[in-house]
């Protein structure tokens, strides 16, 4: 006899609770596909009752009155227009629909990789502001890394953009040193390869970093749009400049932001300084500033590194001399120191007098000494005075006088090679080329502003005028024209902007000679 089955109750007690839960499921699945309009328009209209409450609540108590009375009259006029309740009752349920739609959620905040960054730099930063005496530390191990960034911007590959992180009141933010250990941390934690400008704010506890993007380096020699007087040294950040100015760049036209060196009478830096090893772009800022000097005054060249980068502007109108050599280096220096107390007396007995101040006292006069430091040591090795104390006259008359003094040598002349008083005079610096953060100090007299770049280009540096903040820098591209491994655009921009040639006697005479 075959055996029967066992009913399926009896087999499983729960399989009749699974068949009702499912349809119980299936049945709610359809109400709410039945009903999904109804609830989008009963969300909506969810809403838009909280917005106008909202608003009620924002009204002023003297505005309620009027605001009542022209909602009055707009249900008036509505109720009175033909089909007008139904156009109402038709616009509230559009309206509710659209306001009651569901909207995308769009993922707000960091992701995990940025995260996972975040921790990381936390964990780096505990043993330098972490404390255990600290009863309710801010950095801690295992703490949490919520409570110190208040605010923070990645980048497509999850590197920070700008962090703004709190610390503890007891740093010691005022120290140079233990700044530079926060500063050399977090740049080599937030992600090497790019300059990080760290904002610290001493009354509130808190260091902002931002990750500044690189200086364009495609504006090279033309003319620039500034005021008498105004050298413009390069290009900058916007957040450090007042205004900016149109230049042409390899994709055209644009306003960059520069650094103005405002010269003459009404300086207070009249004297510039430019330090900087070989290839890091000195050079090129002297022919910048000399090709924008000799638009309104005369210029003197000393080059006392020998390397002819000044031999452009030999024999043109408004250049006095290019000496490279010692003995004319201590001639042009000697009729330098002449001419400005000539200038200067004249320029007192026109005061005396009361009348206008001479033309040949008034023009701008530039002196440009390049290496003065080789200059001084091959003055020594011949028992010659030094060239740097015939800078003494222009360096501290030049301002009333109108004479401008531009040097230009390597950071390691700084306190062994250059004088006292071309240091002192010359309180306008600008340091080029990677230069390690002690030898930012010693030049601009402050810390960099940024960390140090991983790569270079010649021309970019810092500049600080006077006691001025200091700030990222740009040298224009002005190379030497007669180099002819530089690209013909720029060899032609700055033959087009040096002033004609001088006619020598002999090249009036020829002429004359062959018409005989």
């Amino acid at each position: 006899m075959a055996r029967r089955p066992l009913p399926t109750l009896l087999r499983n007690p729960y399989a009749a609770l699974l068949k009702g839960r499912g349809l119980v499921r299936t049945a709610a699945d359809n109400a709410v596909d039945v009903f999904h309009p109804l609830i989008t328009v009963g969300r909506g209209l969810r809403r838009l009752l909280a917005w106008l409450r909202a608003r009620w609540d924002g009204t002023p108590g003297e505005q309620r009155g009027p605001l009542l009375f022209i909602a009055a009259a707009v249900v008036a006029v509505i109720a009175i227009l033909p089909y007008g309740p139904v156009l109402a009752v038709a616009a509230t349920t559009a309206a509710a629909a659209w306001a009651g739609r569901e909207r995308p959620v769009v993922a707000t905040g960091p992701g995990p990789a940025a995260l996972a960054r975040l921790r990381c730099l936390y964990e780096a930063l505990v043993p330098h502001f972490g404390d255990a005496g600290d009863p309710e530390p801010l950095y801690s191990y295992r703490g949490d890394h919520t409570r110190v960034f208040d605010d923070c911007e990645f980048d497509g590959e999850d590197r920070p953009v700008r962090l703004r992180l709190r610390y503890p009141a007891y740093f010691d933010d005022g120290d140079p040193a233990s700044r530079e250990r926060i500063e050399q941390l977090l740049h080599a934690k937030a992600g090497r390869g790019r300059e990080y400008r760290f904002d610290w704010d001493e009354e509130g506890n808190r260091l902002t970093v931002t990750a500044l993007e690189p200086l364009p380096c495609d504006v090279g020699a033309q003319r620039f749009v500034t005021a008498p007087g105004e050298i413009l040294l390069g290009i900058t950040d916007a957040c450090d400049a007042g205004r900016t100015v149109p230049v042409e760049g390899e994709d055209g036209g644009r306003d960059a932001p520069p650094v103005l060196w405002r010269t003459g009478a009404r300086s207070t830096e009249p004297h510039l300084l430019v330090l900087g090893e070989p290839g890091s772009g000195t050079t090129t800022l002297l022919r910048s500033i000399a090709l924008q000097a000799l638009e309104e005054g005369e210029l003197l060249v000393l080059d006392g590194g020998g390397t002819g980068g000044y031999a452009c502007l030999a024999g043109r109108h408004g250049v006095l001399a290019v000496e490279s050599d010692l003995a004319g280096a201590l001639a042009g220096l000697e009729w330098a120191a002449h001419e400005t107390e000539r200038r200067l007396a004249a320029v007192n007995a026109a005061l005396r007098d009361g009348r206008p101040v001479p033309e040949d006292a008034c023009r701008p006069l530039w002196l440009l000494v390049d290496r003065p430091g080789v200059l001084g040591r091959l003055a020594r090795a011949e028992d010659r005075p030094d060239p740097q104390d015939l800078l003494e006259v222009p360096l501290r008359h030049g301002r009333a006088a109108n004479v401008t003094v531009v040097l230009a040598d390597e950071p390691a002349a700084v306190g062994n090679g250059l004088s006292a008083a071309v240091c002192a005079g010359a309180r306008a610096r600008v340091a080029l080329g990677p230069l390690a953060p002690g030898e930012v100090r010693a030049v601009l007299g402050v810390p960099a502003p940024t960390s140090r770049a991983a790569q270079v280009p010649p021309g970019r540096g810092y500049a600080r005028l006077g006691s001025g903040p200091a700030v990222r820098l740009q040298v224009p591209a002005v190379p030497d024209p007669y180099d002819e491994e530089v690209p013909e655009a720029r060899r032609r921009a700055v033959l087009e902007l040096l002033p004609p040639r001088r006619k020598t006697l002999r090249a009036v005479r020829e002429p004359a000679v062959a018409e005989g």
